[in-house]
């Protein structure tokens, strides 16, 4: 095997297939592109012919929804190393041509020479990496739940208008059970409509809301059932007390309580994924990440190791404000750029949020904030600058813990590893070992590796 040659695989997904292609050093095209349909048969075919051609292969991808799985996955079981690269890298990628060619096979010889140009700073796609991305899957199935819950709450707020005006008001919000239930929505099941509380006495009543509590395993209160007794005397219903408006009522009941139960789900599944992580115990320490905030943080964030420094990971969710400067002009009023990950930014929102509400005045967040809000700034200018401050904490918290704390992986990520260093160890005995960098090209820190999603340098 000749010495220091390195291959490079770019591969551009789509949905089903991909477009393959093989360059080395020099512009030299070793396999023109190729469509490869994401088949069992085809993805072992492409993993032998790949294997046939010496020297260091490295497969480099963009970070395509979730198309480029099955190949990715296929090429890391065969030993190959596999980097998925963020999008926008490679879109901003310029490959030496004036012309503006946009075609798969184009766009799969582009990512070739990326992965030529930027070699050293390639990440290899590990376990770690796919626990990230299954905790970020679940995260956005979380965010899409919410939206639906907010729908669904709203709709039957507006039944509840026409048949008992009023009692989603009553009891308290907070009030949920392990079901992930809220009180006023199983109350406004069992007592559908006012008249179904206004038919009884004050005493029979309470008697029955106390019965109800315990069966459901909700606290009671005496003050709520005063409350809604006299919410049903003073309310005026539109709709008429039968059959039709009850099926109304209790569907739209049924509906909500489903997806408040498939959240309650994700967000323990959410909380088990997250504390696989390394980092799990130093950001759910930190004031304003919960049990929902906190793992979605480590989902949209990732490993910080592939961020080169703290402004990086401040850019890469898009609430920095970069300099905008030609000749003699320089803006002096700069807007936030984002350019990076609106799910972690919408994240950063909520962290802030919780922040200014519930945080001790000696948090550095909030008295950032609070300072900047002495100042005059708007709501957005410092809840955006205390976002960035965050990221800046975030990024030296979790970097000082991932250097000093070695990873805790799970008995079945050890297995898995154990596996595919097995596969690797074959493959590097019919085609060389798949990490070692060749001669021509300095070393560089680790620390500036980007993938899965990648970040801004």
């Amino acid at each position: 095997m000749e010495q220091g040659l390195i291959t490079a695989v770019g591969v551009d997904v789509s949905k089903g297939k991909s477009m393959v292609a093989v360059r080395r050093p020099g512009g030299q095209i070793v396999m023109p592109p190729i469509q490869i349909n994401h088949t069992t048969e085809e993805l072992a075919r492409l993993a032998e012919r790949l294997q046939g051609l010496g020297g260091d292969i490295r497969i480099i991808m963009e970070h395509t929804g979730m198309y480029w799985r099955p190949i990715a996955h296929s090429l890391k079981e065969a030993g190959f190393f596999v980097s998925v690269v963020n999008a926008i890298l490679i879109h901003n990628f310029s490959d030496n041509s004036l012309r503006k060619v946009k075609t798969d096979k184009a766009d799969a010889l582009k990512i070739a020479n990326y992965g030529l140009t930027f070699w050293t700073e390639l990440r290899d796609f590990s376990d770690e990496d796919e626990t990230r991305q299954m905790l970020k899957m679940q995260c956005r199935l979380y965010e899409r739940t919410q939206k639906i819950s907010v729908e669904l709450r709203n709709g039957l707020i507006s039944l509840l208008d026409q048949t008992f005006p009023g009692i989603n008001e009553i009891l308290p919000a907070h009030y949920c059970t392990k079901r992930g239930h809220y009180k006023w929505v199983d109350v406004s099941k069992r007592f559908w409509h006012k008249d179904c509380v206004k038919k009884l006495s004050e005493s029979a009543f309470t008697n029955t809301y106390q019965k109800w509590c315990k069966k459901e395993g909700y606290r009671f209160s005496r003050i709520e059932a005063e409350k809604i007794y006299r919410a049903a005397q003073n309310t005026v219903a539109t709709f008429p007390q039968n059959e039709s408006t009850k099926t109304l009522i209790v569907q739209a009941v049924d509906c909500l309580n489903a997806v408040y139960e498939s959240m309650a789900v994700l967000r323990t599944e959410m909380k088990r994924l997250a504390s696989l992580l390394p980092e799990y115990e130093v950001v759910m320490a930190m004031q304003g990440a919960g049990d929902v905030t906190g793992p979605k943080l480590m989902a949209e964030i990732g490993d910080v190791r592939r961020f080169t420094n703290k402004n990086a990971l401040v850019a890469f969710a898009g609430v920095d404000a970069p300099p905008f400067q030609s000749g003699s002009f320089e803006a002096k009023s700069r807007h936030v750029s984002k350019r990076g990950s609106p799910h972690l930014r919408r994240t950063l929102f909520q962290v802030m949020s919780v922040v200014l509400q519930r945080s001790s005045t000696d948090n550095p967040i909030y008295s950032f904030m609070d300072k900047k809000r002495a100042e005059g700034k708007h709501f957005y200018v410092y809840t955006v600058a205390g976002a960035a401050k965050f990221l800046r904490v975030y990024y030296a918290r979790v970097k000082e813990s991932s250097n000093s704390t070695p990873p805790n992986p799970s008995v079945t990520t050890i297995l898995r590893r154990a596996s595919l260093a097995t596969n690797r160890s074959t493959c590097a005995h019919s085609r060389g070992s798949c990490s070692r960098s060749p001669a021509w090209i300095s070393a560089t820190n680790s620390s500036l590796l980007i993938a899965p999603s990648a970040s801004l340098r």
